[in-house]
């Protein structure tokens, strides 16, 4: 090959060289700080693709989750301030068992309806002051769990439990209601009719509870699938987006040495060239 003094063709070929060994090492040691095998887009446009929508159905799972996580222990409040009621209730069978019999007087009569009373006082409290984040959980509107894996494919999914209003006057479950508004125990005849209601009541109270835990059990059958997905899927995303660390760490050995000789090629294409000034000698 001819020497020329225009071009140094060597020289340009060690850069070029050069140039494509750096980039590799460059992207082998984004991949070694990151761990990732895509830093940007031009690394794999489609896996990038691919990884982000995995992302999003992870990040809307794992919230959706925390929402059925909430709706139970939404229910769990429900159902611990129901096992309550149940204890009154219980204390008003004594109470009204007592006043039915013929051997009380009127004015012990009073005094166990004074207590009666104030039985159907706690109940109310209970059923208007028991809340959960501030809303309260005894109301005639369903509570709508919320889950979804933010594909646009898929139907939102949504779990309604419905718990119902509670209040002394209003113990309902499966179309039987119970009010005690007219009950006392002032009497023989009223005792015995109180406490046929009271019997009713306490399993009102007992269906409310069963629909209470077959929503707890649903949602957290909900949480369970839930975790599946989001763990198959991070998987799946891994896949996609993680880097082959063994085979990066041979690279980089790899390219550190040829961009080591690179630079050492390119200086010796340079100084080739200045051969030829010992020809004007």
């Amino acid at each position: 090959m001819a020497i020329s003094l225009l071009n140094n063709i060597a020289s340009l070929e060690a850069q070029n060289q050069l140039q494509g060994t750096q980039n590799k090492l460059q992207n082998t040691l984004f991949q070694l700080s990151s761990g990732s095998r895509i830093n940007s887009g031009a690394d794999d446009a489609a896996g990038l693709a691919i990884a982000n929508g995995l992302q999003a159905n992870v990040t809307a799972l794992s919230q959706s989750a925390n929402n059925a996580q909430n709706g139970v222990g939404a229910l769990q409040v429900s159902d611990g301030a129901l096992a309550q009621v149940t204890t009154l209730l219980n204390r008003a069978v004594t109470l009204a068992t007592e006043s039915a019999t013929g051997t009380v007087s009127n004015n012990q009569r009073t005094a166990l309806d004074a207590e009666f009373t104030q039985i159907k006082a706690e109940i109310d409290r209970i059923g208007s002051s028991t809340t959960f984040n501030g809303t309260s959980v005894f109301t005639a509107t369903a509570t709508n769990i919320f889950l979804t894996d933010a594909s646009s494919a898929a139907a939102n999914n949504t779990i309604s439990v419905t718990v119902g209003a509670l209040a002394s006057t209003s113990i309902s479950y499966n179309g039987t209601t119970v009010s005690f508004a007219s009950d006392n125990l002032t009497s023989s005849a009223g005792a015995v009719t109180t406490l046929a209601d009271i019997n009713t009541a306490i399993a009102n109270v007992a269906g409310i509870r069963g629909t209470i835990g077959a929503g707890i059990n649903r949602l957290q059958s909900a949480v369970n699938v839930i975790s599946s997905q989001v763990q198959n899927l991070t998987a799946a995303q891994d896949q996609i987006t993680a880097a082959n660390i063994p085979q990066q760490v041979t690279n980089l050995s790899e390219f550190s040495i040829l961009n080591q000789s690179g630079i050492s090629a390119l200086a010796q294409a340079n100084s080739a060239q200045q051969s030829i000034l010992k020809l004007l000698q």
